[in-house]
C-alpha cells in the first residue's frame, strides 16, 4: 500500500530513505536522531552533516545512509512545540512536504518516516499524526511512491482518545463470539425456511447476473457508476498502481478481503454495497470478526478516510487497508 503505518525500528528499514527527525545544527542528538547516528556510523555521518552545515527549521537536506540498509537518510528540523502560536503546524507540514519532494527528487520510490517533532521537541502526538497523514496522502495523490509512517510503539502513537474510545464502544456492541454468530445464522435460516416467499425488488434475470458478475466487473462498473476516474479511485484506496492494472486486465482476479474493502470505503459503499461487493470475492463484514466491526464502525459514521480508518485499525492491532 502506499501509505503504511508500521510499528518497527526505523534503523533497520528496508527502504530507499529514511528521514530523521534533526535539529538544526544537524548534530547528533537524541530518541530517533541518537539512533540513527549510531546506526548509520556516528563519525562519517556526522562529517557529511557538517559539510552541510545547516538545516532551517522546516527544511530537508540529504546524506548517505552510510552503514544503514537505506541509501540515503533525509534530514529535517521539525519545529519545537510553543503551545501552537508559532506557525508550528506550517512547519511540520513543510518538513514532511520537503522531505517528500526531496526523496523524489533523488528518486527514491521507497521512504519511512517517524512522528517528527513528537520527541523532545514536544508537538502533540495526535495533532502531528493528522498533520503526517495527510500531508504524505495529498502528496501520494500526484506521485507514486511507497511511504511508511514509523512508529516505536503504541506511546507514541498519536490516535484520538475519543475516537478511541468510541469504537471501542461500538465493537463492545456489536462485537460477537463465533459460536454465538453461528447459532443466530442458524435460527435466521430456520425462520426464513418456514416463512412464505417475499417480494423482492429483483427480479430472477437480475439476481443470475449479479450471480455473474466477476469482483473486477463489479468493481470497474461501481467506478463508472461513481463517475470516478481509475486513479482517484486506487489513489483513495491506498492501492498500488500495479496491482489495480492487475485487476483491471483480469476479470477472474480474487482480491484479499482487505483489498476488496479498501475499494468500499475509496467508493463511499454503505453497508449493504459494501456486502454485495465483498460476496463477489466470496467475503462478507462478520460480527465476529473486531476488523470487520471497525470498518463497519466508519461506513455507518459515513467516514471514508482510508488512512484515519487505518490509524484506528492500527491501534486496535488489525491488518491495515490498501496493498
Amino acid at each position: 500500500m502506499p501509505l503504511e503505518i508500521v510499528r518497527n525500528d526505523i534503523t533497520k528499514m528496508q527502504v530507499d530513505a529514511i528521514v530523521n527527525a534533526a535539529n538544526t545544527q544537524l548534530k547528533m542528538g537524541g530518541g530517533v536522531c541518537g539512533a540513527i547516528f549510531q546506526a548509520a556510523g556516528r563519525e562519517k555521518l556526522q562529517k557529511a552533516c557538517d559539510a552541510i552545515g545547516h538545516c532551517p527549521v522546516g527544511d530537508a537536506v540529504i546524506t548517505e545512509g552510510f552503514k544503514l540498509p537505506a541509501k540515503y537518510i533525509i534530514h529535517t528540523s521539525g519545529p519545537v512545540w510553543n503551545g501552537g502560536t508559532q506557525h508550528e503546524a506550517d512547519l511540520l507540514k513543510a518538513s514532511y512536504i520537503n522531505s517528500l519532494e526531496l526523496a523524489k527528487k533523488n528518486e527514491c520510490e521507497s521512504v519511512a518516516f517517524p512522528l517528527i517533532s513528537t520527541g523532545i521537541y514536544g508537538y502533540p502526538k495526535e495533532d502531528a499524526l493528522q498533520i503526517a497523514v495527510s500531508t504524505i496522502s495529498q502528496f501520494l495523490m500526484s506521485s507514486d511512491m511507497k511511504v511508511y509512517l514509523v512508529v516505536f510503539d503504541k506511546k507514541s502513537f498519536g490516535l484520538s482518545k475519543q475516537l478511541f474510545a468510541s469504537i471501542n464502544e461500538y465493537i463492545d456492541e456489536n462485537y460477537v463470539e463465533e459460536l454465538e454468530i453461528h447459532f443466530h445464522r442458524l435460527r435466521e435460516e430456520q425462520i426464513v425456511f418456514n416463512e412464505a416467499p417475499s417480494e423482492s425488488k429483483y427480479s430472477l434475470v437480475d439476481i443470475m447476473e449479479d450471480l455473474e458478475e466477476t469482483f473486477s466487473q463489479r468493481l470497474l462498473r461501481l467506478i463508472d457508476e461513481k463517475n470516478m476516474t481509475d486513479v482517484e479511485t486506487y489513489k483513495r484506496a491506498n492501492i498500488d498502481r500495479r496491482l489495480f492494472s492487475k485487476i483491471r486486465s483480469d476479470d477472474d482476479y480474487m482480491p484479499k478481503k482487505k483489498t476488496v474493502i479498501a475499494f468500499a470505503i475509496a467508493l463511499e459503499l454503505d453497508v449493504s454495497e459494501t456486502n454485495d461487493l465483498l460476496s463477489t470475492a466470496g467475503y462478507t463484514l462478520s460480527r465476529s470478526s473486531k476488523f470487520d466491526v471497525i470498518i463497519e464502525y466508519f461506513i455507518k459514521e459515513r467516514s471514508y478516510n482510508i488512512h484515519q480508518i487505518n490509524e484506528a485499525l492500527f491501534s486496535f492491532d488489525q491488518p491495515l487497508l490498501g496493498a
